[in-house]
Protein backbone atom coordinates (compact mmCIF):
# COMPACT_ATOMS: atom_id res chain seq x y z
CA UNK A 1 0.00 0.00 0.00
CA UNK A 2 1.68 3.40 -1.17
CA UNK A 3 1.52 5.73 1.69
CA UNK A 4 2.81 9.63 2.73
CA UNK A 5 4.07 9.46 6.20
CA UNK A 6 3.81 13.39 7.42
CA UNK A 7 6.92 14.99 9.24
CA UNK A 8 5.35 14.93 12.73
CA UNK A 9 4.47 10.72 12.38
CA UNK A 10 8.74 10.47 11.33
CA UNK A 11 9.99 12.58 14.37
CA UNK A 12 7.51 10.77 16.73
CA UNK A 13 9.45 7.39 15.40
CA UNK A 14 12.75 8.76 16.82
CA UNK A 15 12.03 10.32 19.86
CA UNK A 16 9.26 7.79 21.57
CA UNK A 17 11.00 4.52 21.73
CA UNK A 18 7.19 2.47 22.35
CA UNK A 19 5.17 3.68 19.89
CA UNK A 20 2.72 2.61 16.74
CA UNK A 21 5.50 4.51 14.25
CA UNK A 22 7.70 1.39 15.08
CA UNK A 23 5.04 -0.59 13.70
CA UNK A 24 4.95 1.49 11.16
CA UNK A 25 8.18 1.44 10.06
CA UNK A 26 8.73 -2.12 10.14
CA UNK A 27 5.85 -2.61 7.98
CA UNK A 28 7.65 -0.75 6.02
CA UNK A 29 11.19 -2.37 6.51
CA UNK A 30 9.34 -5.95 5.64
CA UNK A 31 7.47 -4.29 2.31
CA UNK A 32 4.36 -4.17 3.53
CA UNK A 33 4.11 -0.54 3.21
CA UNK A 34 5.43 1.77 0.24
CA UNK A 35 5.94 5.14 1.24
CA UNK A 36 5.76 8.29 -0.84
CA UNK A 37 8.68 10.67 -0.86
CA UNK A 38 8.53 14.25 -2.86
CA UNK A 39 11.72 17.17 -2.77
CA UNK A 40 9.47 19.37 0.20
CA UNK A 41 9.06 16.21 1.88
CA UNK A 42 12.59 14.76 1.96
CA UNK A 43 13.27 18.65 2.67
CA UNK A 44 11.22 18.98 5.72
CA UNK A 45 12.17 15.74 7.11
CA UNK A 46 16.07 16.74 7.02
CA UNK A 47 15.30 20.35 9.04
CA UNK A 48 13.22 18.94 11.75
CA UNK A 49 15.53 16.37 12.40
CA UNK A 50 18.27 18.80 12.96
CA UNK A 51 16.51 21.51 15.21
CA UNK A 52 18.26 20.87 18.58
CA UNK A 53 14.76 20.36 20.63
CA UNK A 54 14.49 17.04 18.68
CA UNK A 55 17.86 16.23 19.04
CA UNK A 56 17.93 16.29 22.75
CA UNK A 57 14.25 14.36 22.97
CA UNK A 58 15.44 11.51 20.50
CA UNK A 59 16.15 8.15 21.92
CA UNK A 60 18.62 7.50 19.40
CA UNK A 61 22.42 8.70 18.94
CA UNK A 62 23.28 10.91 15.84
CA UNK A 63 24.50 7.51 13.77
CA UNK A 64 21.58 5.89 14.53
CA UNK A 65 19.40 8.44 13.35
CA UNK A 66 21.18 8.80 9.99
CA UNK A 67 21.12 4.98 9.73
CA UNK A 68 17.40 5.01 10.09
CA UNK A 69 16.83 7.76 7.93
CA UNK A 70 19.04 5.80 5.09
CA UNK A 71 17.21 2.91 5.76
CA UNK A 72 13.48 4.37 5.52
CA UNK A 73 14.87 6.31 2.21
CA UNK A 74 15.55 2.98 0.62
CA UNK A 75 12.53 2.29 1.14
CA UNK A 76 10.70 5.25 -0.68
CA UNK A 77 9.34 6.18 -3.97
CA UNK A 78 10.49 9.35 -4.94
CA UNK A 79 7.97 11.10 -6.82
CA UNK A 80 8.12 14.22 -8.71
CA UNK A 81 5.44 16.72 -8.94
CA UNK A 82 4.07 17.69 -12.35
CA UNK A 83 1.28 19.98 -11.14
CA UNK A 84 0.43 22.44 -8.09
CA UNK A 85 -2.54 21.32 -6.26
CA UNK A 86 -3.89 23.67 -3.75
CA UNK A 87 -6.39 22.28 -1.30
CA UNK A 88 -5.75 25.29 0.47
CA UNK A 89 -5.28 23.93 3.78
CA UNK A 90 -5.59 25.27 7.17
CA UNK A 91 -1.69 24.95 7.59
CA UNK A 92 -0.36 26.10 3.85
CA UNK A 93 2.33 24.11 5.08
CA UNK A 94 1.01 20.91 4.45
CA UNK A 95 -0.53 21.22 1.05
CA UNK A 96 2.57 19.50 -0.45
CA UNK A 97 1.74 16.21 1.44
CA UNK A 98 -1.44 16.54 -0.30
CA UNK A 99 -0.04 16.99 -3.65
CA UNK A 100 2.44 13.92 -2.95
CA UNK A 101 -0.57 11.83 -1.85
CA UNK A 102 -1.99 12.38 -5.21
CA UNK A 103 1.20 12.08 -7.40
CA UNK A 104 2.03 8.99 -5.96
CA UNK A 105 -1.52 7.81 -5.88
CA UNK A 106 -1.22 6.81 -2.32
CA UNK A 107 -4.02 5.73 -0.54
CA UNK A 108 -3.25 7.11 2.84
CA UNK A 109 -1.33 10.05 4.84
CA UNK A 110 -0.48 9.26 7.92
CA UNK A 111 -0.54 12.28 9.93
CA UNK A 112 -1.03 13.58 14.01
CA UNK A 113 -2.87 16.73 12.72
CA UNK A 114 -5.72 14.99 11.05
CA UNK A 115 -7.52 18.31 11.89
CA UNK A 116 -5.41 20.32 9.02
CA UNK A 117 -6.48 18.41 6.42
CA UNK A 118 -10.51 18.16 7.44
CA UNK A 119 -11.77 21.32 5.58
CA UNK A 120 -9.70 20.64 2.40
CA UNK A 121 -11.67 23.14 -0.76
CA UNK A 122 -10.30 19.87 -2.49
CA UNK A 123 -11.40 16.05 -2.21
CA UNK A 124 -8.79 13.57 -3.73
CA UNK A 125 -9.09 9.54 -2.87
CA UNK A 126 -6.82 8.95 -0.06
CA UNK A 127 -7.22 9.02 3.75
CA UNK A 128 -5.88 11.04 6.20
CA UNK A 129 -5.22 8.70 9.74
CA UNK A 130 -2.86 8.67 12.51
CA UNK A 131 -0.54 5.89 12.65
CA UNK A 132 -2.05 4.52 15.89
CA UNK A 133 -6.23 4.31 13.78
CA UNK A 134 -4.14 3.09 10.91
CA UNK A 135 -2.60 0.10 12.93
CA UNK A 136 -6.13 -0.62 14.29
CA UNK A 137 -7.76 -0.80 11.02
CA UNK A 138 -4.94 -2.84 9.62
CA UNK A 139 -5.86 -5.23 12.34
Amino acid sequence: MKIVIDTSVWISALIIKESQVREILRLVFIGKLHPQMGEALYREYESVMKRKKIQKLTVLSHCEQEELFCAFLNNCQWNGMYYSWRPNLKDEDDNFLVELAVASNAKVILTYNEKDFKESELLFNHKVITPENFIKEMQ
